[in-house]
């Protein structure tokens, strides 16, 4: 409520961004603690793999990661807990009991594959991270970039590449499977609201 933040109500507002890598860092370095760590586990890759986390996903990240090794009966959380946990806070958890037709199947891996390969073809864009079909969260498939660094600003050229990555989707089915689907809903409203970004602000 914006009367809440009137002159003499709060004299002093302190703003508290999201942690750089730095920062997120020594936050995964404080709740690892609490974790019994397999030694192959570097804190400031998993760092560099997490832009836009806060403490609070950080601490999720590492919560998953014990739960990944605990059900594999493991005693040290590795690496590779840390890969899993990351997909699952970044791209939901996976929806293996969902059966899928074949012909949606594929039109999902042409249509996640549009996505990668523009993004692979294109100047400016984030690096592909990962690429499955395996249904996660609300989405039937999904294509993960991870920017190498953190960046607080993006330039023309960028939001462009970005924009054409989300059409990759719908264009790959187009061209591949002849049709255009529902699935390119959520791309097309992402694309649209960059746009409209890009010229308001």
């Amino acid at each position: 409520d914006p009367a809440l933040l009137r002159p003499g109500r709060f004299d002093r507002q302190v703003y508290v961004p999201l942690p750089d890598i730095r920062g997120r860092e020594q936050i995964l370095k404080v709740h690892m603690r609490k974790v019994p760590i397999s030694d192959n586990v570097d804190p400031s890759i998993l760092a560099r793999g997490t832009p836009g986390f806060s403490g609070a996903d950080l601490a999720n990240l590492v919560n998953e990661a014990a739960l990944f090794a605990a059900r594999a009966n493991k005693r040290l959380v590795d690496m590779d807990d840390f890969e899993k946990a990351k997909d699952k806070v970044i791209m939901g958890a996976e929806r293996r009991s969902i059966v899928m037709p074949e012909k949606e199947r594929r039109n999902t891996a042409y249509h996640e594959s549009g996505h990668a390969v523009v993004a692979k073809s294109l100047p400016n864009t984030d690096p592909v991270h990962k690429v499955t079909i395996i249904p996660r969260g609300r989405a039937l498939g999904v294509t993960m970039q991870l920017p190498t660094e953190d960046r607080y600003s993006h330039d023309r050229e960028s939001l462009f590449s970005t924009i054409a990555v989300l059409m990759g989707g719908r264009i790959a089915e187009e061209v591949f499977m002849n049709q255009m689907t529902t699935g390119a809903a959520n791309d097309f409203e992402r694309a649209t609201d960059l746009a409209r970004n890009m010229v308001m602000r």
